[in-house]
């Protein structure tokens, strides 16, 4: 995984800095990311490593697949990504965009993993506690996980508080098997 990551990065940048530059951001995201869903469909992949299908019939098949949603650029940035065999890269390369977008535009998603549903009140008041921390517009999805017992875990980008009942427990645990 971490060597994809490197070999996708490259690209991820390149594709970022043409999209910037022309601000058109939000379509390079949804492109890449119709493109990357294309890829990872498993019929696609097998087209994709077959020996016998050219360069050009697979990126043909990518963009057959994709029709009018990507622009020029982003269909000749699916043709280099064949030519290069870098085309299995491309969902880690839109990953890598999409941080890079979510850096540029100081924005954040950030999951809240909690045993019982929370309300609208507190889910905005938490959004707003994260923003103002980490200084970034933060985009709040909750995710419902039993198995905490009880608490929450706040997870945004490198960041992880986790308040869970499971969370102390494990802490609890550590602490007095020292």
């Amino acid at each position: 995984m971490a060597q994809e990551t490197t070999v996708a990065r490259p690209y991820a940048e390149a594709a970022f800095e043409l999209a910037r530059e022309a601000e058109v951001l939000a379509g390079w995201a949804d492109g890449l990311a119709l493109a990357a869903t294309v890829v990872a469909d498993e019929r696609v992949d097998a087209v994709l490593g077959n020996p016998r299908v050219d360069d050009e019939r697979k990126a043909g098949l990518i963009l057959e697949v994709c029709g009018d949603a990507l622009d020029l650029q982003q269909r000749n940035f699916i043709r280099l990504l064949v030519n290069r065999d870098r085309i299995t890269l491309l969902p880690e390369i839109r990953q890598q965009f999409d941080l890079l977008r979510a850096d540029h535009e100081k924005t954040l998603r950030a999951e809240l993993i909690t045993a019982q549903p929370v309300d609208d009140t507190v889910r905005d008041r938490l959004a707003r506690a994260l923003s103002d921390r980490l200084e970034r517009e933060v985009t709040l999805e909750i995710r419902l996980d039993e198995s905490l017992i009880g608490g929450a875990v706040v997870r945004a980008g490198d960041l992880v508080i986790d308040g869970s009942v499971r969370g102390r427990l494990a802490r609890l645990t550590g602490a007095l098997s020292r």
